[in-house]
């Protein structure tokens, strides 16, 4: 069986370290792996691959890979993944969705206090040499406990479910959207369907998109949508940029028809330099850095040496994506 590992990216820890290739080469010796790290080769090396592991992939290049049977994503959103050939093919789609939720969650909670504690605003008044406790004090969102605050989770999923977990053990009262709102999740008080946004966006003081980015949810956050948010709440995006209209939610921090905001994830990334969003008030930017860990890459390979383990013994695979759903 030959696997083929395309890892390119611009940014260092994305790409996969040799020595996660060469751990899986000694577990499974009587199989043939070849890494690249030139998307160029991926023409040329997919023809006889049985397995796939990158970011991504043309439609024609899964038209050549006639021997192709499962594609595994490092990534947890495999929007880049679902086209038609691949969706209506017979091959099987895995991501890391269970990988990146713990440190993502941890990320979430970061962002959550930072916003409740007005830890930003504190940062700039340190480098003013101020000491603006009265000041922080007259700001119209003033520094808050989360403790009796309700917080709102757009997509319950590996993610969502982490930073309920989270959530729920600060004190929070913790209620959440999903696709199939009568399956149970812990640590939710309440869970509602996708068409009932409105009313989870109104009981919540702190909102956390977690979603994955499909048709249906690009740009759920806008201005109508917004409007359905207390003043006094904060929305927090570790899902995709896309999910949110970066300009709607501009002109909401602005107005102040929302207390404020922190992002994560962009519609373009890196962010431009030229975007609006640097100069913002009460936003937030984190550098896409949720999911930064030293301990990614052992998470991976973890996933991958067990699920390459149940492929060769021909059992059910970890983490199946639904191609349908496009999750």
């Amino acid at each position: 069986m030959k696997v083929l590992i395309a890892q390119k990216h611009w940014f260092s820890l994305w790409v996969m370290p040799e020595w996660v290739v060469e751990r899986l080469r000694s577990d499974f010796p009587e199989h043939h792996f070849v890494y690249i790290k030139d998307y160029a080769e991926i023409d040329r090396e997919i023809l006889d691959a049985e397995v796939f592991i990158g970011w991504t992939m043309r439609p024609e290049q899964l038209a050549a890979a006639r021997m192709l049977r499962w594609v595994h994503s490092p990534a947890a959103a495999v929007h880049t993944l679902i086209f038609p050939e691949l969706v209506a093919s017979d091959v099987t789609l895995t991501n890391a969705r269970e990988v990146h939720a713990p440190v993502v969650a941890e990320h979430v909670m970061a962002l959550l206090l930072a916003l409740a504690k007005r830890i930003p605003d504190c940062v700039h008044l340190q480098q003013r040499r101020s000491w603006g406790q009265q000041a922080l004090w007259e700001q119209q969102a003033r520094p808050r406990e989360i403790a009796g605050d309700t917080l709102g989770i757009v997509g319950l999923g590996s993610i969502g479910r982490e930073v309920a977990r989270r959530a729920k053990a600060f004190g929070m009262r913790v209620i959440g959207t999903r696709e199939r709102p009568e399956k149970p999740a812990a640590h939710v008080s309440a869970v509602y369907g996708a068409t009932e946004l409105p009313i989870l966006l109104a009981q919540s003081d702190f909102v956390v998109l977690a979603a994955p980015l499909i048709s249906s949810t690009r740009n759920l956050m806008n201005a109508a949508t917004l409007a359905h948010m207390k003043p006094s709440a904060y929305l927090i995006n570790v899902g995709r940029g896309a999910l949110v209209d970066e300009r709607a939610l501009a002109e909401a921090l602005r107005s102040r028809s929302i207390a404020g905001a922190a992002l994560d994830v962009f519609d373009k990334e890196p962010l431009p330099v030229e975007s609006e969003l640097w100069d913002v008030p009460n936003l937030l930017i984190t550098p896409h850095s949720a999911g930064l860990t030293e301990k990614l890459w052992d998470r991976h390979y973890v996933l991958m040496k067990e699920n390459l383990r149940r492929y060769v013994a021909g059992e059910t695979l970890l983490q199946i994506v639904d191609k349908q759903k496009g999750y």
